[in-house]
Protein backbone atom coordinates (compact mmCIF):
# COMPACT_ATOMS: atom_id res chain seq x y z
CA UNK A 1 0.00 0.00 0.00
CA UNK A 2 1.38 3.37 -1.01
CA UNK A 3 2.07 5.92 1.68
CA UNK A 4 0.60 9.38 1.38
CA UNK A 5 3.37 11.98 1.25
CA UNK A 6 2.50 15.17 3.14
CA UNK A 7 4.46 18.42 3.18
CA UNK A 8 3.68 20.61 6.20
CA UNK A 9 4.50 24.29 5.61
CA UNK A 10 4.20 26.28 8.84
CA UNK A 11 6.46 28.72 10.69
CA UNK A 12 5.15 27.41 14.04
CA UNK A 13 7.81 24.72 14.37
CA UNK A 14 6.31 22.95 17.40
CA UNK A 15 2.89 22.70 15.75
CA UNK A 16 4.42 21.43 12.50
CA UNK A 17 6.67 18.87 14.23
CA UNK A 18 3.83 17.54 16.39
CA UNK A 19 1.51 17.28 13.41
CA UNK A 20 4.21 15.49 11.40
CA UNK A 21 4.72 12.96 14.23
CA UNK A 22 0.99 12.29 14.46
CA UNK A 23 0.70 11.78 10.71
CA UNK A 24 3.73 9.46 10.69
CA UNK A 25 1.92 7.31 13.28
CA UNK A 26 -0.85 7.00 10.69
CA UNK A 27 1.61 5.68 8.10
CA UNK A 28 2.01 8.91 6.18
CA UNK A 29 5.43 10.14 5.09
CA UNK A 30 6.02 13.77 6.04
CA UNK A 31 8.45 16.62 5.53
CA UNK A 32 8.28 19.97 7.31
CA UNK A 33 9.12 23.39 5.88
CA UNK A 34 9.18 26.64 7.86
CA UNK A 35 8.02 28.76 4.92
CA UNK A 36 7.60 29.12 1.18
CA UNK A 37 11.31 29.12 0.29
CA UNK A 38 11.98 25.92 2.21
CA UNK A 39 8.88 24.22 0.75
CA UNK A 40 9.93 25.10 -2.79
CA UNK A 41 13.48 23.90 -2.06
CA UNK A 42 12.14 20.53 -0.85
CA UNK A 43 10.12 20.16 -4.03
CA UNK A 44 13.13 21.35 -6.04
CA UNK A 45 15.09 18.41 -4.59
CA UNK A 46 12.60 16.13 -6.32
CA UNK A 47 10.50 15.19 -3.27
CA UNK A 48 6.91 15.39 -4.50
CA UNK A 49 4.22 15.43 -1.83
CA UNK A 50 0.71 14.24 -2.57
CA UNK A 51 -0.80 16.80 -0.21
CA UNK A 52 0.46 20.04 1.36
CA UNK A 53 -0.79 21.39 4.69
CA UNK A 54 -0.11 25.10 4.39
CA UNK A 55 -0.24 27.82 7.04
CA UNK A 56 -1.84 31.12 6.00
CA UNK A 57 0.19 33.59 8.09
CA UNK A 58 3.95 33.21 7.73
CA UNK A 59 6.87 35.62 7.52
CA UNK A 60 7.75 36.47 3.94
CA UNK A 61 5.28 34.95 1.52
CA UNK A 62 1.88 34.16 3.01
CA UNK A 63 -0.08 30.97 2.42
CA UNK A 64 -2.00 32.21 -0.63
CA UNK A 65 1.19 33.43 -2.33
CA UNK A 66 2.86 30.12 -1.48
CA UNK A 67 -0.15 28.22 -2.85
CA UNK A 68 0.33 29.92 -6.22
CA UNK A 69 4.03 29.00 -6.33
CA UNK A 70 3.41 25.40 -5.27
CA UNK A 71 0.75 24.97 -7.95
CA UNK A 72 3.21 26.34 -10.53
CA UNK A 73 5.64 23.57 -9.49
CA UNK A 74 2.96 20.84 -9.55
CA UNK A 75 -0.54 21.70 -10.78
CA UNK A 76 -1.90 18.33 -9.57
CA UNK A 77 -0.76 19.00 -6.00
CA UNK A 78 -3.59 19.16 -3.47
CA UNK A 79 -3.22 21.88 -0.85
CA UNK A 80 -5.10 22.29 2.43
CA UNK A 81 -4.80 25.68 4.10
CA UNK A 82 -4.53 25.44 7.91
CA UNK A 83 -4.73 28.68 9.85
CA UNK A 84 -5.76 30.36 13.05
CA UNK A 85 -6.29 33.63 11.20
CA UNK A 86 -8.82 32.73 8.58
CA UNK A 87 -11.84 34.26 7.02
CA UNK A 88 -14.43 33.21 4.48
CA UNK A 89 -12.95 35.57 1.89
CA UNK A 90 -9.50 34.02 2.36
CA UNK A 91 -10.95 30.55 1.88
CA UNK A 92 -12.81 31.66 -1.24
CA UNK A 93 -9.69 33.28 -2.70
CA UNK A 94 -7.75 30.10 -1.97
CA UNK A 95 -10.37 27.94 -3.68
CA UNK A 96 -10.09 30.12 -6.78
CA UNK A 97 -6.33 29.46 -6.75
CA UNK A 98 -6.81 25.68 -6.56
CA UNK A 99 -7.00 25.10 -2.81
CA UNK A 100 -8.50 21.72 -1.86
CA UNK A 101 -9.85 22.77 1.55
CA UNK A 102 -9.46 25.17 4.45
CA UNK A 103 -9.16 24.23 8.14
CA UNK A 104 -9.02 26.47 11.20
CA UNK A 105 -6.56 25.94 14.08
CA UNK A 106 -6.72 24.31 16.47
CA UNK A 107 -7.20 21.29 14.22
CA UNK A 108 -8.57 17.91 15.16
CA UNK A 109 -6.14 15.22 13.95
CA UNK A 110 -9.02 13.01 12.82
CA UNK A 111 -10.36 15.79 10.60
CA UNK A 112 -6.88 16.51 9.24
CA UNK A 113 -6.32 12.85 8.36
CA UNK A 114 -9.74 12.63 6.71
CA UNK A 115 -9.08 15.75 4.60
CA UNK A 116 -5.61 14.49 3.61
CA UNK A 117 -7.08 11.16 2.52
CA UNK A 118 -9.83 12.92 0.54
CA UNK A 119 -7.25 15.16 -1.15
CA UNK A 120 -5.07 12.13 -1.95
CA UNK A 121 -8.00 10.30 -3.50
CA UNK A 122 -8.83 13.35 -5.60
CA UNK A 123 -5.23 13.65 -6.77
CA UNK A 124 -4.79 9.98 -7.62
CA UNK A 125 -8.35 9.23 -8.69
CA UNK A 126 -8.15 6.10 -6.52
CA UNK A 127 -11.22 4.46 -5.08
CA UNK A 128 -9.28 3.55 -1.94
CA UNK A 129 -6.14 4.70 -0.14
CA UNK A 130 -2.98 3.28 -1.58
CA UNK A 131 -4.45 2.18 -4.89
CA UNK A 132 -2.33 3.23 -7.88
Amino acid sequence: MAEIKVLIVDDETEFAATLAERLELRRMRTRVAGGADEALAIMGEGWRPDVVLLDLKMPGLDGLQTLTLLKQQDSALEVILVSGHGSTSTGMEGMQKGLFDYLLKPVDIGVVVEKIEQAYLKKTGSAQRGKD
